[in-house]
């Protein structure tokens, strides 16, 4: 049995929408953590949802050294915060609506 091609394109209905968010977001966290222990990789994800609520991974217990060695080669062109502050910005944050997967 063949699976059929997908439309790339928002899921309107908002349950559908939501199942297919929590699923394809926990294969993404297997794949990291797969790719992490089988190719010996340093992995961060990092994924918030339409709600607000932040879900990440790292292989290694400390998100932050991934970001700021990967802070370290990203070129600084722009005066502006990048991504990667704020992201670390958001560490700081409580973790009320945190999920880590490990």
């Amino acid at each position: 049995m063949v699976r059929g091609k997908i439309q790339m394109k928002k899921i309107e209905n908002t349950t559908n929408r939501q199942v297919t968010f929590s699923k394809r977001r926990s294969g993404l966290m297997k794949k990291a953590y797969e790719l992490s222990v089988l190719c010996d990789a340093e992995v961060a994800v990092v994924i918030f949802s339409q709600k607000g609520r932040l879900y990440e991974f790292s292989s290694i217990h400390d998100m932050n050294g991934t970001i700021e060695r990967y802070d370290k080669h990203v070129k600084k062109g722009q005066n502006s915060k990048s991504e990667v502050q704020q992201c670390m910005e958001v560490r700081k944050l409580p973790s009320l609506n945190r999920t880590t997967y490990r």
